[in-house]
């Protein structure tokens, strides 16, 4: 049975002191062993919007769910239709200074790994290593029947045969990769099977109400285990994929550090809370770990 997706989430009390402040950040940092867990809001600033910020577009639409996806057609139509517009404006997004810094922070060996929720592949553009996609990722397709998968490049080759006549607008673009449409261009849409076995393809992500895979799950703690601090960036830590990690991370005595605008659901279990856009904030923190001595690190 599939879990009921939580999409949003709404804080309760008071909000605990945050800051503009990266003076308890830096130092962690610069101390190494430290492994990031990325979110939505790091790639606002490459042009697609988040889930749950100010201009969040969960205050628009709904995403596309695991079991909708799986179990009609129209479904299935209607998200390939956005996504088949929405995903070329994801593939020719670039990384922001926020994915250039966790790249040279990667670099000089203070980032143990980094976990991402994003399935944009950004962190990766921007020449970070050992990425792991938590959700997946937009590049890949798999077909639910074989398992086969696919790059998303000769999908889009089949659908743009399949629909020569296609037109429509990407007027507004989702985290998820979808587009608004209009239901009567979404109406005419024609999909394409798995050329294997004919099977239903689907983008290789965890959609909302589906499992993340047990194996990725597990390499995930494994990398906390191993960190001396977690990094959260740019998420809500709404989804319990996410904050887990933080949980877990609290739970075991490591300083939790969130750099997010805005409360989060993992307030209550950060050392510190920072309250800055994410590019401005990493560029300072490369800048400032690389001002303290060797000697004074932890």
């Amino acid at each position: 049975m599939q879990t009921r997706p939580t999409l949003s989430w709404s804080a309760t009390g008071e909000p605990l002191p945050r800051t503009t402040s990266l003076d308890d950040v830096a130092p962690i940092v610069a101390g190494g062993g430290v492994v990031v867990l990325s979110g939505a809001g790091l790639s606002t600033e490459s042009g697609i919007p988040d889930y749950r910020g100010a201009a969040g577009s969960l205050r628009r639409h709904t995403p596309m769910t695991y079991d909708v996806f799986v179990g009609s057609e129209e479904g299935r139509r209607r998200y390939w239709a956005r996504s088949h517009l929405g995903w070329r404006t994801i593939a020719r997004a670039n990384p922001n200074d926020g994915h250039l810094a966790v790249a040279a922070l990667r670099e000089h060996g203070l980032f143990s790994g980094v976990i991402t929720q994003n399935v944009d592949g950004l962190h990766q553009a921007a020449g970070t290593s050992g990425v792991v996609e938590l959700h997946g990722s937009l590049d890949r397709v798999v077909c639910l029947g074989c398992r086969r998968t696919s790059p998303r490049e000769e999908l889009d080759r089949r659908l743009r045969a399949a629909n020569p006549e296609f037109e429509g607008e990407a007027t507004r673009i989702n985290p998820d990769g979808d587009v608004e449409l209009a239901e009567e261009v979404v109406r005419g849409f024609a999909l394409v099977a798995c050329t294997d076995c004919s099977g239903v393809l689907k983008p290789d992500v965890v959609f909302f109400g589906e499992n993340v895979p047990r194996s990725r799950v597990e390499s995930c703690y494994r990398l906390v285990d191993e960190a001396n601090a977690l990094l959260v960036l740019g998420s809500s830590l709404t989804v319990m994929s996410g904050l887990r990690f933080v949980r877990y991370a609290a739970k075991a005595g490591k300083p939790v550090l969130i750099v997010n605008q805005g409360q989060t659901r993992g307030d209550q279990y950060a050392t510190v809370r920072v309250d800055l856009p994410l590019g401005r904030a990493l560029t300072e923190l490369v800048a400032r770990t690389r001002q303290i001595p060797a000697s004074t690190r932890r």
